[in-house]
């Protein structure tokens, strides 16, 4: 027997797209709701990881520098070394000088000898400064680092457990999330998908009940509801832009009382009211 031929999504008829449609919407939100288990240690474990890139480049950068002080503080005390031994030389020279301009030659060469160590210190005495404080500040920044590293495990364990919870169950979702999807057509999917990403609920398709769109509660012109009923076309709702499905097509069961009713009512309680 030859294997019926799949139809068309295109082809189909309005109530049963909107069938096809509010079954996505079902298992989305199903999926929607495993995600909300979560709450916010996915976004608190990125808070996390990225405060920990931060940190780890910081420190990074504070190595450098204290590197970049370190070889300048040993080219310093190296400058300051040899001008030692030059200023020993040259206080040797003064011992046997002949003549008042060697002298004066000497005298110079010991002065600026001296002045340039000075300077050579002065400058050893702010790079050990700065370079104690990088030190404290690299200190603090890795006691920051092991205390977010120690957060950082701990969500990232939690989280785990919860998502290998509702993995299997979720990936059954996606996939039969997926399959209803090659019912629907492109555009009709788009819209859909379009509508639940601008909506704050996730919902691209709701019921009406009690009169009122299921997604923003506003309410429903009986024209309009009418149209829903009659599942002739997709009707989206003008307030807040999703698509209208009658819940008796949903399979869902709806306590409040329809306008009709709600009129009878109404009726009833004013005559009763006169009555008395």
């Amino acid at each position: 027997m030859a294997r019926e031929k799949t139809k068309d999504p295109n082809e189909l008829a309005v109530d049963v797209k909107l069938k096809n449609l509010f079954a996505l919407q079902t298992k989305l939100s199903a999926i929607d709701a495993n995600k909300m288990l979560r709450g916010e240690l996915p976004l608190e474990v990125q808070d996390l990881e990225d405060g920990i890139e931060g940190l780890t480049t910081r420190v990074g950068k504070c190595l450098e520098q204290s590197e970049v002080l370190n070889d300048e503080i040993n080219k310093r005390n190296g400058s300051v070394e040899k001008n030692k031994l030059d200023l020993a030389r040259y206080q040797e020279q003064l011992k046997n000088i002949r003549s008042n301009r060697e002298y004066d030659s000497l005298t110079k060469e010991i002065e600026f000898l001296q002045l340039d160590n000075q300077l050579h210190e002065k400058k050893i005495r702010e790079a050990k400064e700065s370079l104690e404080q990088l030190q404290e500040k690299i200190r603090n920044c890795n006691t920051e680092l092991s205390e977010r590293r120690a957060d950082l495990d701990l969500k990232k364990n939690e989280l785990d457990e919860i998502i290998a919870d509702t993995r299997s169950q979720e990936e059954k979702l996606r996939e039969e999330a997926k399959n209803i999807e090659l019912t629907i057509d492109t555009r009709l999917l788009s819209a859909f998908k379009r509508i639940r990403k601008n909506a704050r609920n996730g919902l691209g398709i709701v019921c009406v009940q009690r009169d009122a769109c299921g997604g923003c509660f506003n309410k429903i012109p009986p024209q309009r509801q009418l149209d829903v009923r009659m599942h002739k076309k997709i009707i989206v709702c003008e307030y807040c832009g999703r698509i209208l499905i009658d819940p008796e097509l949903a399979g869902v069961k709806v306590d409040a009382l329809s306008t009709d009713d709600k009129s009878k009512k109404r009726r009833t309680t004013t005559r009763k009211k006169k009555e008395e």
